[in-house]
């Protein structure tokens, strides 16, 4: 009969209207770039072994966790709106996977496989080295060494006009200038919390008499809050370049004869070449390895070291050309496939809200949002006085209010400019080493 014949191949023919089966139809959609029942799939493989026990401690474990967390989180940053227009992406890779710790709904396999990956295997580091080398590498000579001369105006100015409006409004909210300028300012602007946090809870502590680790917990919630904030700024400003082109260099920070920035005739037309790439893996660690190294001798922070060096060997034209197009489309893959599984490492293991719920208030947020806003904004006022384009000048400048190499990957990812790692990397780790010595030597002398 024909309804049974009908009913016999529904799974197999297209509807009387035109459309697709429902099988075909949810096979369509995607998370990320994987079809629903895939990924459905995966995910119960990952779960169920987390559940079990199965779950391997060890990088395959931990990619596994990152990635599964990372392509839905990330895809749905994308997709919601209003959060789509400011960094939804970075906020819920960042934000959700804390927040699940923080009401302990994360197995414990899961996380010990996130751990052993981002902090044993150093899993962020890797991918800061691969980020730097490829887009040194990739990048125009003139508009990488005039943007690294150029950034320490409006870093400088950034930072000078964050302590002032940080300090003004923590006045108008009663908060004495002391404590604002040394437990809501410096933490935000000090480079992190292993870089700055840690550093200065060891000085505060020899100089004040208090633990190290009750200065940690007082300066720890300003610093994650200043690096949401920086997040959101960027997320805007990525939307101000697009609806305004001519105030955005899309990932270029100085206004250059040549345009976007990247060597096109060695880089980006040339088609991928997976020998290459790993040629660009084993280019990026080395150079990771040599700031280690230099910074025995010469004292200063090792990822500021792997930067010169790169950057001095792309002045002088010493690389070959195939190297740095292996290096730069390394640093294209990694960037544009493990950007949002990173992201969820870092919320799981590097922001720990615990902390920051125990101080939170109205005041506290307005004051540690005006810090990042003027330092934000005081880089695109520069910028646009400086031949910068203003967009890009102002991102790279809030890194300098963000949590080091964590809020570096979490602020340019939010404003899809991953090519300004370099100098991104130079504002936080430069400006927060200076912050940290700057705000030690002041604690002291008032004390």
């Amino acid at each position: 009969m024909e309804p049974a014949r009908k009913l016999e191949t529904i799974p197999h023919i297209e509807s009387t209207d035109g459309g697709q089966s429902l099988l075909s139809k949810i096979a369509h959609y995607k998370i990320g770039i994987i079809p629903i029942p895939l990924y459905i799939i995966l995910a119960a493989i990952i779960l169920g072994a987390s559940y079990r026990g199965s779950l391997p401690n060890d990088m395959i474990g931990g990619f596994a966790v990152i990635m599964i967390i990372g392509i839905l989180l990330g895809d749905l940053g994308m997709k919601i709106p209003i959060l789509k227009d400011i960094g939804g992406p970075a906020i819920l890779a960042l934000l959700v996977p804390s927040t699940l710790v923080f009401l302990d709904l994360v197995n414990p396999a899961a996380m010990d496989a996130a751990h052993t990956l981002m902090k044993t295997s150093n899993f962020l580091y890797l991918y800061i080295a691969i980020l730097v080398s490829g887009s040194i590498l990739g990048m125009n000579r003139s508009a990488l060494i005039q943007g690294l001369v150029k950034m320490f105006v409006p870093l400088v100015l950034g930072t000078i006009a964050s302590v002032v409006v940080g300090i003004g409004v923590g006045t108008l909210f009663g908060y004495e200038w002391k404590h604002t300028l040394f437990y809501i300012i410096v933490p935000i602007i000090g480079g992190g919390i292993g870089e700055g946090i840690l550093p200065l809870s060891l000085a505060y502590s020899s100089i004040l008499g208090d633990s190290a680790e009750t200065f940690v917990a007082q300066m720890v919630p300003a610093a994650v809050i200043g690096n949401i904030v920086a997040v959101i700024c960027a997320g805007v400003l990525m939307r101000v370049g697009e609806k305004k082109p001519h105030l955005s260099g899309n990932g270029v920070l100085v206004k250059a004869k040549g345009g976007d920035g990247m060597t096109e005739d060695t880089t980006i037309n040339k088609p991928v070449n997976f020998q290459l790439m790993g040629a660009g893996l084993l280019i990026a660690t080395s150079l990771f390895i040599f700031g280690g190294l230099a910074h025995e001798f010469l004292g200063i922070p090792g990822p500021v070291l792997m930067i010169i060096l790169a950057a001095l060997i792309k002045a002088i034209s010493v690389m070959p050309a195939s190297m740095e197009q292996g290096a730069f489309h390394l640093y294209k893959f990694v960037s544009g496939s493990l950007t949002w599984p990173l992201m969820v490492g870092l919320g799981l293991l590097y922001i720990p809200l615990e902390d920051v719920v125990k101080l939170v208030t109205i005041p506290y947020i307005i004051v540690c949002a005006s810090v990042v806003l003027a330092m934000v904004g005081t880089g695109y006022l520069v910028g646009k006085f400086m031949k910068m384009y203003p967009v890009d000048a102002a991102i790279v400048t809030g890194c300098h209010s963000g949590l080091g190499g964590t809020g570096d990957v979490a602020i340019l990812s939010a404003s899809n400019r991953m090519s300004l790692m370099p100098f991104a990397q130079v504002a936080t780790r430069l400006g927060g080493a200076s912050t940290v010595i700057l705000a030690t030597l002041l604690m002291k002398a008032l004390s």
